[in-house]
């Protein structure tokens, strides 16, 4: 999907976190990539937004310039107009391409990431050295992940309701949000009542939609390309339904209020604000045969402040499916380096641990997340999970202190989450992973795939 991209123009000085406008900029000055190395210490660099703008800025000493002082030229800049006091915590900079995406710290200077970003590929991405050497990432301004999403709710800034909903709307169309077909037609149909306008059934065809669905729905729910040379669609096609629902909008609803019906969407689903890492899993197999010829399968691995999501990503399913997803007091994990660290084919891994209960009895089940990224997992797990711990221990250190004031007297006082891990909420596709099975005492009861050679 290629977008024009408003472009604004600023020059940032390492003295002051402001941006303005320099007199001497010409409309049809050229700007040059990151990646260029000039021989001055001003390097003129793009910062993209989901909303198709592009911040093109010239930073003094540009290879000593963090996160921190060029989100504030952003935030600073007077052609958005964003409230500089709450865009500052929902938004940070990210560094992404197709083979890799990093939220970068306050302290992390862009620049060196993007000098660094060969060798970053070279220890983190799955693709051939030729993709690699190919591969173009970009500066993101978007949604930091540690952002609560209960505060995020509760934003009433349209202009940084725009943004989140810019960006869930990637997530939707690139497949990142699996949910049910109906509900990827109620959502591209809201995105093109905001795009389009009310309906014009002059213009808003079923033909129209056909030619037009890449805009509006992911590529495993619109229509095969293969067959867009059929005049007819069925009543049940998908551009059909998605006419359907456009002009069920009525012409009353504001964007606003579109929007917002989006978000309160996206916010229901579990993933919601993830960061996204590429892995792989076994598939159950039946037989050694089997097991010397199968794939693994493609995962995408979702985290955010609640839990892991396992996402199948292969390209040639009708339905997106969470295989797999543990609120962080559902599981334990363990990230474990490959036991040939030479080979290239021996890839470092993310163990899930999880108890449900099966045949009557509590037991515990293993996943092997196969991945690359896998050490990035284990961060962000981290991460959340100290934050989490945190949390718990001020809310109930406060829950103590005021049973003291209240002269009430505990002989305890209950965590807010265990640290013994609790069975699944969530509906889990446990039949389409190759998991390892251990009883109560630890004893390895069950063995699939690889997990055959271990004991």
């Amino acid at each position: 999907m290629q977008y024009n991209f408003s472009k604004f123009f600023y020059f940032i000085s390492s003295e002051s976190s402001t941006a303005s406008v320099p007199s001497s900029t010409s409309s049809n000055c050229q700007t040059t990539s990151i990646s260029e190395t000039l021989q001055s210490p001003v390097i003129p660099t793009s910062a993209f937004l989901h909303n198709r703008t592009a911040i093109m800025m010239e930073i003094e000493d540009t290879p000593t310039a963090n996160v921190e002082l060029i989100s504030q030229a952003i935030i600073n800049s007077d052609e958005l107009a964003l409230n500089k006091q709450l865009v500052s915590q929902v938004f940070t900079l990210w560094m992404v391409s197709p083979l890799l995406e990093l939220q970068l710290k306050p302290s992390h200077k862009p620049y060196e990431t993007r000098q660094n970003w060969r060798s970053l590929l070279a220890q983190y991405s799955h693709a051939s050295y030729n993709r690699q050497l190919r591969d173009e990432p970009k500066l993101l301004f978007q949604r930091n992940v540690f952002f609560p999403q209960h505060l995020e709710e509760k934003i009433k800034d349209q202009k940084i309701l725009e943004l989140l909903y810019e960006e869930a709307r990637h997530n939707v169309l690139d497949g990142r949000y699996p949910c049910e077909v109906v509900h990827y037609i109620m959502l591209g149909g809201i995105q093109a009542r905001i795009e389009l306008g009310a309906y014009n059934p002059q213009v808003h065809s079923t033909h129209y939609f056909r030619e037009e669905q890449t805009k509006y729905l992911p590529m495993h729910v619109r229509k095969s390309a293969t067959w867009t040379w059929l005049p007819i669609s069925s009543k049940n096609s998908a551009e059909v339904r998605l006419l359907e629902q456009f002009k069920r909008i009525p012409n009353s609803a504001t964007n606003r209020k579109l929007m917002k019906k989006y978000l309160e969407f996206c916010w229901s689903l579990p993933f919601y604000g993830s960061a996204y890492f590429e892995g792989q899993v076994e598939q159950p197999v039946c037989g050694l045969t089997s097991l010397m010829t199968h794939q693994d399968i493609p995962v995408l691995v979702a985290i955010n402040s609640k839990g892991i999501y396992i996402i199948d990503d292969l390209q040639c399913v009708s339905v997106k499916t969470i295989l797999l997803g543990l609120r962080f007091e559902e599981f334990s994990w363990e990230y474990a380096r490959p036991s040939k660290e030479e080979d290239p084919n021996c890839l470092p891994c993310l163990f899930v641990q999880f108890l449900v209960v099966e045949n009557g009895a509590r037991v515990s089940k293993i996943l092997q997340v196969f991945s690359r990224q896998a050490s990035l997992m284990d961060t962000l797990v981290t991460a959340f999970v100290v934050q989490q711990k945190s949390k718990s221990s001020d809310e109930t250190d406060k829950a103590y202190e005021n049973r003291m004031n209240e002269a009430e007297t505990h002989s305890s006082v209950v965590m807010g989450n265990g640290h013994n891990p609790t069975l699944p909420s969530l509906s889990n596709k446990l039949n389409r992973l190759t998991l390892a099975t251990f009883d109560e005492d630890g004893r390895c009861i069950g063995q699939m795939g690889s997990w055959s050679f271990s004991y």
